[in-house]
């Protein structure tokens, strides 16, 4: 039963409430940052671990916190566990440290993590709340993946450049040679909109899709009726 909550949560944050693609939150990192695949997984995976250690934190004290100060309480806790992050990619990628810049800092001010920790791990038990804060990171960085992939190769023709940054000694695929002159738009905002555009209407032709063949295949009259799996604790609405 519990495993069946966190499998529903998991796969609320990473396709039904996706939150590049359904919600559309953060869109400010997604379409800044996603000009290469390692920049975009790269904050994709900060993200991921303050979104579960945030989502910890203030399910395990919510109880603790009166609900008239707790949307600064909240941004006090997400800050400390950003700074943590911050320090330690200074620390340890400095180099990819400064190509991502103030992107690591503004994850405290991302709507994505603060709408989580209000609508869910205020409101649930500390294990729910830590897989719908990584479920959620997880459908971001998938997001980020696929942007930073589809305009590092049109725009670029490459991919992974930079990945020595993270590994040193190895370096990034050229994918149509040296004399690929790149697609400037690809790379620029407007090369970011309307990626995300793609995106957002593949995921919608998935679930039309989806439910087209739901329709057209209705439950046999006599067959017997599946039973209703039981759904993830509720959300706030």
């Amino acid at each position: 039963m519990d495993f069946q909550a966190h499998k529903e949560i998991a796969w609320n944050g990473i396709w039904k409430q996706n939150t590049g693609v359904v919600q559309i939150l953060g869109l400010c990192p997604i379409l800044a940052i996603s000009t290469n695949v390692v920049n975009a997984v790269s904050l994709g995976l900060a993200t991921i671990l303050v979104m579960a250690l945030a989502n910890l934190a203030i399910s395990a004290l919510r109880n603790f916190i009166p609900y008239e100060i707790r949307i600064p309480v909240f941004i006090l806790i997400i800050a400390a566990l950003v700074t943590v992050v911050d320090l330690a990619f200074n620390a340890y990628l400095h180099e990819l440290y400064l190509v991502l810049g103030i992107f690591i800092p503004l994850i405290v001010t991302n709507c994505i993590v603060l709408a989580r920790v209000e609508a869910f791990a205020a409101k649930n038990e500390p294990a729910h709340s830590t897989t719908d804060g990584i479920a959620m990171g997880v459908g971001l960085t998938l997001v980020l993946a696929v942007l930073g992939a589809m305009r590092e190769i049109v725009g670029s023709g490459t991919l992974f450049s930079g990945i020595e940054m993270i590994f040193p000694g190895t370096e990034g695929l050229t994918l149509f040679g040296n004399n690929y002159p790149g697609f400037l738009v690809a790379i620029l905002p407007p090369g970011a909109f309307i990626a995300l555009g793609f995106l957002i209407a593949g995921r919608n032709w998935i679930e039309a899709r989806k439910q087209a063949r739901a329709r057209a295949n209705p439950p046999a009259s006599g067959a017997p009726q599946a039973s209703v799996e039981p759904s993830a604790p509720a959300e706030a609405a």
